[in-house]
């Protein structure tokens, strides 16, 4: 992420906090974030420098106009004024960490060989927030090469009690002595 993003980013969540609708506009700032990655020839029109700042504006109004927040939809309109509209994605990053710290929310990716089922998951939930002290946001993968076990991917570490993983590492092991 660029200092760009960081500051433009924190400037949205500390507008949006101050109104006391951070958690609304975190919603449609995902949303938004998604609909630019699936349509990125949108975000390049938005971004083409070809065409005129008001076309820009005047496109933003009717695709965002009656959806998001007017904070929201007016930040776009700064973004593209700028000629920093692709910098979206790294704003809405640090929005979403800004809230979720500021909301004690961990978000935590768990990837296993088969999906959880929900006492699983419930029992992974509780103890993750009672080892943290915060509220777990948990994002399911499945990754059937994993064989079993689970690997968890949270605070920017990784926790691996994968089968692959015990595997890997006993044939290293063994090669090692060979």
């Amino acid at each position: 992420m660029n200092e760009f993003s960081r500051v433009y980013g924190e400037a949205l969540y500390e507008l949006s906090s101050e109104e006391s609708r951070d958690a609304a506009i975190l919603t449609q700032v995902r949303a938004v974030d998604v609909i630019l990655r699936d349509e990125p020839a949108y975000a390049k029109l938005i971004s083409a420098r070809s065409l005129p700042v008001t076309e820009r504006l005047s496109l933003l109004d009717e695709a965002f106009g009656n959806q998001v927040d007017a904070t929201l939809l007016n930040f776009l309109k700064i973004l593209c004024q700028r000629g920093a509209f692709d910098q979206f994605h790294g704003c809405a990053d640090v929005f979403e960490t800004l809230y979720n710290d500021r909301h004690n929310i961990m978000p935590v990716t768990v990837v296993t060989a088969v999906a959880l089922d929900e006492r699983q998951r419930k029992r992974l939930i509780d103890a993750l927030q009672k080892k943290t002290g915060k509220t777990i946001q948990l994002t399911e993968k499945v990754e059937p090469e994993l064989r079993g076990g689970i690997r968890c991917e949270m605070a920017g570490k990784r926790l691996d009690n994968s089968i692959l993983t015990k595997m890997d590492s006993l044939r290293r092991s063994l090669s090692k002595k060979s």
